[in-house]
């Protein structure tokens, strides 16, 4: 098949040429950011998100299910993945740079199949759990995982396609399984909160300490002016 036959691999030309075209420190960045750094922005905004958490003192159950959302995203991430092993099995597709020589790889090593793509699928269903829970962060995450997939095939190691594919991957399975993840895991954040020591470390975003936050009803009145106006805009939607 004619290369301008094969939009997928067409588009891998276009992106892995601009490897060839960069500057050694450039792709020196891009190898980098490709493998350590989206993971390392996900950590932050995971943070970020549990600091908005800890800031909703109008609702203890609102901000538990917060946690419990935070606590899915990286679980969701390792679903992800294992659902992805028999798929990858399944297609065995080689990596780019098996069949078409002229790629630019920037990372040696890689050995197994392509399809798909384990980073963008990772990235992408940690990045839409943070969503569910904190939408600044959320949108934020998931413009790094689609960043993540741009990566790989900058880098030569996958086909536009593989990261497609792991980022639908890592959407559906955070979306899907949410429901019965949260039903299973807000009662024991709920739980796991009653200990003192845990309640401190899970408010302390916040200065609360192992004060936790108060129903609603006890709120000052000015606490429902303005800033809660504010805080509405940017709740847990899985709540």
């Amino acid at each position: 098949m004619a290369l301008w036959d094969n939009p997928d691999v067409e588009l891998l030309y276009d992106i892995n040429g601009l490897a060839k075209d960069a500057p050694t420190w450039a792709d020196r960045i891009m190898e980098y950011v490709g493998e350590y750094g989206i993971a390392v922005g996900l950590v932050l905004l995971a943070l970020w998100a549990w600091w908005g958490v800890t800031r909703r003192r109008e609702s203890r159950d609102e901000a538990l299910s917060g946690f419990a959302g935070l606590v899915w995203a990286p679980l969701a991430a390792l679903v992800a993945l294992a659902v992805n092993i028999p798929i990858r099995g399944f297609v065995e597709r080689p990596r780019p740079f098996v069949d078409h020589k002229g790629v630019e790889v920037l990372v040696q090593g890689k050995t197994d199949f392509s399809f798909v793509s384990d980073h963008a699928t990772l990235t992408m269903a940690i990045a839409v759990g943070i969503f569910m829970v904190q939408r600044k962060p959320g949108l934020v995450a998931i413009a790094l995982a689609v960043l993540e997939g741009f990566c790989r095939v900058y880098m030569g190691v996958h086909y536009p396609t593989d990261v497609v594919g792991g980022l639908a991957l890592g959407t559906a399975v955070a979306l899907l399984l949410a429901p019965v993840a949260m039903w299973a895991l807000t009662p024991v954040v709920r739980a796991v909160a009653g200990n003192a020591r845990i309640e401190t470390l899970l408010w302390a975003g916040a200065g609360l300490g192992a004060a936790a936050p108060v129903a609603a009803g006890d709120q000052p009145a000015a606490r429902h002016g303005g800033g809660r106006a504010r805080r509405t805009s940017d709740r847990d939607l899985a709540a």
